[in-house]
């Protein structure tokens, strides 16, 4: 049983395939055009999965696609009528999705003729339902998905339970969590599409100051759900300004705020200007109040299910901070949240709902690594080395054994060096695990400054994450509960704070990553190195990028190295420093 997942015509379009159950792999188009949170329709990405399985696509079952034109048809319909540039708008989306078998045989080549799967429309929502149960570690949960907009509806609610997936409640547009972060994201001046972490970031900096202003924009409903104060907003009625059908460009969302926001808050942020205290203050009450919102669903949906776990997914899920502080805020003892908790997600979430929920088939598979994306051979890799400018005598190139690498490699980052680290299969979701890491000292306070300004060219006041032995959790952080996606942040033990400064936010905070020895024993091999040597199990880690997608090929690892001012580039058991003179030896 092949079932093919794809998020398409969407911002971060992904293809995922699932075969027999089992996820063989899961990838964004973004990784493979170089353009960030591609839409569009995946077509590199569903090559590679069909590559990877070793099938044609002749060879698929079912195709499972997360969006349901007859979802909420009736609310559309209203809208339609209020917005009909909207409508007009959305319909083209429709019109695209009604091609995707011609779309699909395009990709892989073939005549449309050849292709024998079924087709499955899933609602938005209930495939990121499905995404954060039905590969969770759970038999039985509760499951929220929270995000901008989906089918015309923001939130949803269920629980989970073996195979099966009940949905309890849904909030429906224009109420949304995911575009009230977005518009004031906007009016701080973030406006590139994705941009709503860099507001999370700066909030730590800042105070709750405006606090009541916030609870007017979001406001409490009966104890299930929220409503916004639509007058600070103009997407009910203009339409919430959406760009994303091109496979070729970065999506883009219209103006969210209405004139009223400006009135009561003042002057928007133009993006050339500094970021002063009201700023950041605004970003701290932001962030307050869509925490008092978060844990107002969550207990409300852990009376209604009093389930201990909860799976959560949406981009609202990539709330770290809010994440971190669940278990302080609400009843539940556990969290699952997948890498790709935001829209690539969809593409995994509705191939499984298909396979449980349609098919009826049993679970048997929990995502317990992000580690589902391509992976390139040693003679590859050699072989990139071979055709780049890296062979000249400004470098040396050494092949030390599995040992010997972990620890050289652990000298290099004890001694102030920034190492470029490119392993095994890319990680699936926004973030780097290990495989696909720029990692550095993090002892060292000055490294925050020095990633931002020689690699990765980005605002001063964003936080750095620590990847950390998962066995060491509770001997830094207050809270041990494993993290290993980094969608969870904890606060450093205090007198932690001053041994690891570089990957700890001005709050006392980090976004941690636990590396388990299981699922990436590389990764953990070389933290262990780097723990003998300095007493320290914690390595800096941030991805392997430059204002772009992480790096996918050996290729774009070379020329990230070379266009920025990383020290040391290890790529499989190839190990390149810069020297005076060139050196090839084992």
């Amino acid at each position: 049983m092949n079932i093919l997942g794809i998020n398409a015509y969407h911002g971060n379009s992904s293809a995922a395939l699932v075969c027999d159950g089992r996820l063989v792999t899961a990838v964004e188009e973004e990784r493979f055009n170089r353009v960030k949170y591609a839409a569009g329709f995946p077509a590199n990405a569903i090559r590679h999965c069909l590559a990877e399985a070793g099938l044609t696509i002749g060879e698929v079952d079912h195709v499972a696609i997360p969006r349901n034109p007859w979802a909420r048809l009736g609310t559309k319909l209203f809208y339609a009528l209020r917005m009909p540039r909207f409508a007009h708008e959305r319909s083209k989306v429709l019109t695209r999705f009604s091609g995707i078998h011609e779309d699909l045989a395009g990709a892989c080549d073939v005549d449309p003729e050849t292709i024998h799967a079924q087709h499955h429309r899933v609602e938005h929502h209930m495939a990121h339902l499905a995404s954060a149960f039905f590969v969770s570690p759970f038999d039985r949960a509760a499951v929220l998905s929270t995000d901008g907009l989906g089918d015309f509806a923001s939130t949803m609610w269920a629980t989970g339970e073996g195979n099966r997936i009940k949905v309890h409640g849904a909030v429906a547009f224009p109420h949304s969590l995911g575009l009230y972060y977005t518009a004031i994201s906007q009016y701080l001046g973030f406006w590139k599409f994705g941009d709503e972490y860099k507001v999370m970031g700066l909030a730590a900096y800042g105070e709750p100051a405006y606090q009541d202003e916030f609870r007017q924009i979001v406001r409490p409903n009966n104890g299930h759900g929220f409503r916004l104060g639509l007058k600070y907003f103009c997407h009910q009625r203009t339409g919430p300004q959406m760009t994303w059908g091109d496979s070729g460009k970065t999506p883009l969302l219209g103006r969210l705020f209405s004139p009223y926001l400006e009135e009561r808050l003042g002057k928007t942020r133009a993006a050339v200007e500094p970021v002063g205290k009201k700023h950041k203050d605004i970003a701290a009450s932001m962030q307050s109040v869509l925490e008092e919102a978060y844990f107002r669903l969550l207990n409300s949906l852990y009376q209604e299910t009093k389930q201990n776990a909860v799976c959560l997914a949406g981009g609202v899920a990539f709330n770290c901070v809010a994440n971190g502080k669940i278990f302080d805020h609400t009843p539940f003892s556990d969290i699952y949240v997948q890498p790709a908790a935001g829209d690539a997600g969809l593409a995994v979430g509705a191939a499984y709902y298909v396979y449980h929920q349609i098919l009826g088939r049993p679970r048997g598979f929990a995502m317990e690594h992000a580690y589902w994306g391509p992976q390139f051979t040693s003679d590859a890799i050699g072989q990139a080395l071979e055709g780049s400018g890296i062979s000249s005598s400004s470098f040396s190139i050494k092949t030390p054994s599995d040992e010997e690498l972990g620890r050289l490699t652990a000298e290099h980052i004890a001694a102030g060096k920034i190492v470029g680290w490119f392993q095994g299969r890319a990680e699936w979701g926004p973030r780097a695990l290990g495989n696909r890491s720029i990692l550095v000292d993090p002892r060292r306070a000055e490294m925050k400054e020095v990633l931002n300004q020689r690699i990765k060219h980005r605002e001063s006041f964003r936080p750095f994450a620590p990847s950390i032995l998962e066995e060491a959790a509770a001997d830094y952080f207050e809270r041990s509960y494993p993290s290993p996606f980094m969608n969870l942040a904890y606060p450093v033990r205090a007198e932690k704070r001053g041994v690891i400064p570089a990957p700890t936010h001005v709050d006392g905070t980090a976004r941690l990553q636990t590396v388990s020895r299981k699922t990436n024993p590389r990764y953990w091999g070389l933290i262990k190195e780097f723990e003998k040597l300095t007493g320290v199990p914690v390595l800096l880690n941030t991805s392997f990028n430059d204002n772009e997608p992480i790096v996918l090929k050996p290729q774009e690892a070379i020329d990230c190295f070379l266009r920025t001012k990383m020290d040391v580039l290890v790529m499989g058991n190839y190990l390149v420093e810069k020297r005076e003179s060139c050196e090839f030896s084992s």
